[in-house]
């Protein structure tokens, strides 16, 4: 495999924990994270790799995510 497949692969897995863990500590649904996930800019950051956030672990993103987007994206 080569790195792009690798590092697609990672970032994939990453969403998916991302994702789960945020429905599990802020008691949403699945599509609700999800909803809140992709519509975020920490989403945006780590697709584009922007300073390597992608490689900080998910518990550590899904807390970042709490603290400076949460409330915005629950009320659109």
């Amino acid at each position: 495999m080569d790195g792009e497949v690798l590092e697609k692969a990672y970032k994939e897995r990453l969403e998916e924990k991302i994702i789960s863990y945020l429905a599990e500590s802020e008691n949403l649904d699945l599509p609700t994270a999800m909803d809140i996930y992709y519509n975020s800019k920490l989403a945006d950051r780590i697709a584009a790799g922007e300073y390597g956030i992608q490689y900080l672990d998910y518990k550590v993103l899904v807390q970042i995510l709490a603290e400076t987007e949460l409330q915005t994206l629950l009320h659109k």
